[in-house]
């Protein structure tokens, strides 16, 4: 490789990796947990949906419920279904019937638990496994920076990174393209300090190249899919951007004329849903769309989901007429899937890495993590490469400044995330509004300490027992604060909640065997 070229890499690769880091590193650490969402959720509701898998949730119940408390006359109904889940979140519109409806202009949205049959509001549902999922792409950033840009400021934060990213990665394999092969093998652990990061970023690096360029690729395309969609609603559609939905199957295209008819007949839902589940027994049904309720023109829609083990990307729909009992649209999710649906699975499937059980979630979690050691490393040896003598003073101070501030940041993500489970399950009731102060105030306190104490080796020593010592304590408060030992977790088959609390006890085995290493490296340094 010339020099030109290379310098080019190379100053890419820094400059992108530099700006990116502290974000990049933060979208790692919480994406990573995201992949156990479903697990962290039922662990703090203390409600194994493993327990209750195949649960007949009643609907007609709900709907009864509804309709003493608003009416439902002449509205449509969305119900958006979870999968691992009996939580449900329920949008309902105003009425069109204004005449015979006195709540007519009324509308809702919450969230509703089949098992427990208690509605509640999206903060009150709110959990560790919706705040990490959502700390991934910087959705609170839309809270705490209200910037009217057209689009949410954490989203398009989050995007710019994850495309930033994709240089970085490119860039830093042509870096080592010439001696991939060689490098790959090449790990020296006890060399000096500047040496073990190189060899680490660059090993890992490699290991995880697919892995975080298909994350990032994926990334992209989720979070800022707007950006792109954009130029071709103005040119195909005319700005018309309800219709592009339509047509990548986001939204039906259900257009059911509302004829000002009370339905005469007896409306039970509950037998359209059961008749469906018998028809496609392995599917999951992901979404329930009523439209004009009680009007003659009265449909009922239902979208579904393939067993992945069946089907990859198949998505089915079937629409009944309520007054005439007849079906009037059909698509088995068992059928050859659409193209659509096809490119919509690969990029969903291998973002969130739910096609392949917890094998799939614990090898993409490695890898986060892996991403999360690369990141601290590439800061790392960036800072040891410009900590030189022929470096002005006022550059080195400032360069130790920075890496001081990113590794206090991010390092201190691991106490923190354990902190906060610890203390969600001790008081039981956490909504939003708890989860937030918790996280964030422990978080930023703990970062002000290590930025103060200006140690680089202290950070990371500390940072990782405080860490390994709540993640034992994780599994500890369930069973006291809960009663929920792992081992009667497991007796009583909620293999999710007995994962999280392995997943902790392991995470605080490897947290020691990490600390002695490191620790008895430091003393080995002390007496040189």
């Amino acid at each position: 490789m010339n020099n030109r070229n290379y310098n080019i890499y190379f100053h890419t690769h820094t400059i992108s990796g530099i700006i990116t880091a502290a974000v990049l590193y933060v979208i790692f650490f919480a994406g990573s947990f995201s992949f156990f969402k479903d697990e962290i959720s039922a662990w703090q509701s203390n409600t194994s949906q493993m327990q209750h898998k195949g649960h007949h949730f009643d609907y007609q119940l709900l709907l009864d419920s509804l309709d003493q408390k608003y009416d439902l006359q002449g509205r449509s109904l969305l119900f958006y279904l979870y999968p691992n889940s009996s939580n449900s979140y329920v949008n309902m519109t105003v009425s069109q019937d204004t005449v015979h409806n006195a709540k007519a202009k009324e509308t809702a949205y919450f969230s509703y638990d089949f098992l427990q049959k208690k509605e509640s509001s999206y903060d009150q549902n709110y959990d560790l496994g919706e705040f990490l999922y959502r700390l991934h792409f910087l959705a609170q950033l839309n809270q705490a920076i209200p910037l009217r840009t057209g689009y949410p400021i954490g989203y398009l934060i989050a995007g710019l990174v994850a495309f930033l990213f994709l240089f970085a990665l490119i860039t830093g394999l042509l870096l080592h393209w010439d001696k991939l092969v060689a490098n790959f093998y090449q790990f020296r652990p006890w060399a000096k300090w500047k040496t073990i990061w190189t060899d680490l970023h660059t090993v890992l690096g490699v290991i995880g190249f697919p892995f975080q360029f298909v994350f990032a690729f994926t990334g992209v395309i989720l979070i800022v899919n707007v950006v792109f969609l954009a130029p071709f609603s103005k040119l195909l559609y005319q700005g018309n951007m309800e219709k592009i939905y339509q047509e990548l199957e986001y939204t039906n295209d259900l257009d059911v004329p509302f004829l000002y008819k009370p339905l005469d007949k007896k409306i039970d839902i509950q037998q359209y849903i059961d008749r469906t589940q018998k028809l496609w027994p392995d599917a999951f049904l992901n979404r329930i769309t009523i439209k004009n309720y009680g009007d003659e023109s009265m449909v009922l829609a239902i979208e579904s989901e393939a067993d992945r083990t069946r089907s990859f990307a198949g998505t089915g729909t079937i629409a009944y007429q309520i007054k005439t009992d007849k079906v009037i649209h059909q698509r088995s999710p068992y059928d050859q899937p659409t193209y659509i649906a096809i490119m919509k699975s690969i990029v969903y499937r291998l973002h969130f890495g739910d096609y392949g059980g917890y094998f799939a979630k614990i090898v993409n979690f490695i890898l986060g993590i892996m991403g999360c050691v690369v990141i601290v490393s590439g800061i790392l040896i960036w800072l040891v490469a410009r900590d030189k003598p022929n470096v002005p003073a006022h550059k080195r101070k400032f360069n130790f400044w920075l890496a001081n501030i990113f590794l206090a940041a991010c390092l201190t993500m691991f106490p923190v995330t354990a902190f906060t489970f610890v203390v969600v399950k001790i008081l039981g009731n956490a909504d939003r509004s708890v989860i937030y102060h918790v996280y964030f105030y422990s978080w930023l306190l703990l970062s002000l300490y290590y930025i103060i104490r200006k140690n680089l080796n202290r950070t990371n020593r500390e940072t990782l027992l405080l860490g390994t010592l709540l993640a034992f304590a994780v599994p500890v408060v369930n069973g006291f604060f809960a009663n929920n030992w792992f081992w009667n977790a497991w007796r009583l088959g909620a293999t999710d909640i007995f994962f999280i609390d392995l997943f902790w006890l392991i995470l605080g085995v490897l947290g020691v065997i990490s600390y002695q290493k490191v620790r008895k490296r430091n003393l080995e340094k002390q007496t040189k």
